[in-house]
């Protein structure tokens, strides 16, 4: 039978419109899959766009915190003229570079552990039991008891002090080590990396790469597992320190607010004696001699031969550089604690406890620094320390050191992890869902001799079935959306100074670059603020900016409610360092300080940071906050009625996006 024949018999008709069929549903599939992947790429952008508000706010924040190092300087060295006596301030600044002999018996002897404390008990010395005990207790939300959080901190700085500044280990093909970035007090993340990975072990070591507090609910619980596993395993698990490892930075960031909640009798010991233990960790591993592992980074300068011989524990907080203090101040300061009356004053030399400047600089380099595709080496001005180093600079520092790899943590990374510097630099950052459910994926580093590092990824959720796309982004994108609008309602008089500049015709609208221009120029946020512009302000037919509207939704609770709209924004703006200087200076911790404090430290606070405000101003609203009139503040309370109010807590519509797209 020939073709014409199949023709004639319909058989030709019916293979054509299978091919037709089968051409319309290749076609559609192929609509379909455009469709997905322009939509999976908006969802990227939209994601994208709120990581980078999320971290650059972030960075802003660690800036003024990296200033509060300048000004605990600038107190010290101008205290004594405005207040005749404060041994105590002295003693919390610097009492933990001076003294190293925090007793152990007056911190545990007393503490009793009563029979009704269900948690767990903890047997030293510690065995691998104690690990899996602690694991299943936090796995239940049980808090470790007092006296063991001590006792383990005791133990551990034991431990650190034998350590030298870098640790050096070796693999083996059948001994892989396995590198985790920073955890921030994400139970679950260290619960499902020892799930996937196994628990520290002789035969499964383990490096975390600082960042183990802070943000995070579960801080105190992480150190507890990461010291007790050192304890059990002190060749195998290898802790090095991080920027937050840092009494000055868990004032700001939630671990002395966690510890204090969690331990309201004898939370201050532990504070106290952790500060003894960060100076102590590590700040580095290196793995094979030939990979560097240190939290931040290197500069130009880095000096790895420096490193490895300067007294890290002088290193009492990266925020207080080296202070020129008067020769004879030395022997004065190691009296306060008898009660002996020391001031600080303006000399030309430093305490002998001190790291030299440059020793202090080299360290806050290996803590503070990122990455960067520009080549050299040039200042960290998003983070405000440390520094930015270019791939020429990574190849140069390796060289000299016989290296061949850079492992850092310290940055969120939207995949948990990242290669840069023609794969000299790995970035690994181990906190799942670190700004927001869904932000970012967590990962950890597996290495074994002569082999590529294998990455590891994961994210925790506590849903069984993860939202659709577009709800996890959209969440991301509010949560994003509204701390960017917390910050620009903190400079609310700043920024209609700077849009009145543009409008003189007094007509409230601004072409769309110069209300960018504007945005940029006072808040320094590095952001794409022309996309932006859809959740922010309104525009009108013309595609002009109501620029009035960047504020309509938003306002500052005020505490007091004659305070003039410019203080309060100072206040707000500055809450946070604040609250730190009013720590430091309260001492005797409690909870209040006096009417000549506060004048005193907001004189010197407005002098250091060069904000404009009425003397008259601030007494009156001192006043207005010593409510019972008995010449005290309790100044935290104060900050703490200091809110946002958002009247419109959602984006405008579900399906706008960050990147201006549709």
């Amino acid at each position: 039978m020939n073709t014409h024949d199949l023709d004639n018999m319909g058989c030709g008709s019916s293979s054509s419109k299978k091919g037709r069929k089968s051409e319309k549903a290749i076609k559609a599939a192929l609509i379909i899959q455009n469709w997905y992947r322009g939509y999976s790429a908006r969802m990227k952008a939209r994601q994208c766009y709120a990581l980078t508000i999320f971290q650059s706010i972030e960075y802003a924040d660690e800036q003024g915190q990296m200033e509060l190092s300048n000004f605990f300087s600038f107190m010290l060295a101008n205290y004594a003229t405005v207040r005749e006596e404060d041994p105590e301030l002295v003693t919390r600044l610097f009492h933990g570079t001076l003294q190293d002999n925090i007793d152990r018996d007056d911190y545990v002897g007393l503490i009793d552990v009563p029979y009704s404390y269900s948690g767990p008990r903890l047997q030293f010395p510690l065995t691998f039991t104690d690990i899996d005990l602690l694991l299943e207790a936090f796995k239940e939300q049980q808090i470790l008891h007092a006296y063991y959080v001590l006792e383990v901190l005791f133990e551990t700085k034991k431990v650190l002090k034998q350590r030298p500044n870098f640790t050096h280990v070796r693999t083996s093909p059948s001994k892989e080590i396995t590198i985790c970035g920073d955890l921030h007090g994400k139970l679950d993340d260290l619960l499902l990396i020892f799930y996937k990975n196994g628990l520290p072990s002789e035969d499964n070591p383990y490096v975390f790469n600082g960042d183990f507090v802070d943000r995070g609910k579960n801080s105190i619980e992480i150190l507890m597992i990461l010291c007790v596993s050192l304890l059990v395993y002190p060749r195998d698990m290898h802790l090095n320190r991080g920027n937050h490892e840092d009494f000055l930075m868990n004032l700001r960031y939630g671990f002395t607010k966690e510890v204090l909640n969690k331990y309201k009798l004898h939370g201050r010991k532990i504070l106290r004696l952790l500060e003894e233990v960060y100076t102590w960790l590590p700040i580095g591993t290196i793995v094979d001699n030939e990979i560097l592992v240190i939290h931040g980074g290197i500069s130009e300068s880095t000096d790895l031969n420096l490193l490895h011989h300067l007294e890290r524990n002088k290193m009492k907080s990266v925020l207080m550089p080296p202070v020129p203090l008067n020769e004879d101040l030395a022997s004065d300061f190691q009296k306060t604690k008898a009660g002996a009356s020391a001031m600080p004053r303006k000399s030309n030399t430093s305490l002998p406890e001190q790291l030299s400047k440059h020793e202090w600089e080299q360290v806050v380099d290996i803590l503070w620094s990122d990455p960067r595709g520009q080549r050299g080496c040039y200042p960290n001005k998003s983070r405000g320390g440390g520094c930015y180093f270019g791939p020429d600079i990574t190849s140069k520092i390796l060289s000299k050191y016989h290296l061949k790899m850079l492992i850092r943590s310290h940055e969120c990374k939207p995949e948990g992890y990242e290669v840069c510097h023609d794969g000299k630099v790995i970035t690994v950052f181990s906190a799942s869902n670190y700004y927001e459910e869904g932000s970012n994926r967590g990962a950890y580093i597996k290495l074994g001799p002569g082999m590529k590092p294998r990455f590891v990824q994961y994210q925790v959720t506590e849903l069984t079935c993860p939202k659709p796309l577009y709800q996890r982004v959209h969440a991301i994108e509010s949560s994003a959306i509204r701390i960017l609008k917390e910050r620009i309602i903190s400079r609310k008089s700043d920024l209609i100074c700077a849009f009145e500049l543009y409008d003189r015709s007094k007509s409230g609208k601004l072409s769309l670059g110069q209300w960018a221009f504007s945005m940029e120029s006072i808040l320094g946020l590095n952001l794409p603020w022309r996309s932006l512009r859809l959740h922010l302000v309104n525009t009108d037919k013309d595609g002009n900016i109501d620029y009035m509207s960047s504020f309509q939704d938003i306002h500052i609770q005020k505490p007091v409610k004659e305070a003039q709209s410019t203080l309060i924004e100072i206040l707000y703006r500055y809450r946070s360092d604040l609250q730190i200087i009013y720590n430091v200076i309260d001492s005797d911790h409690s909870g209040l300080i006096s009417m000549e404090e506060f004048r005193t430290m907001w004189q010197l606070f407005c002098t250091h940071y060069s904000v404009h405000i009425d003397d008259s101003q601030v007494d009156e609203l001192a006043n207005r906050m010593d409510l019972n009139k008995d010449g005290n503040i309790d100044f935290n309370e104060f900050l703490k009625a200091f809110y946002v109010v958002h009247k419109f807590d959602h984006l405008n519509k579900s399906d706008t996006n960050l990147a201006g797209q549709k």
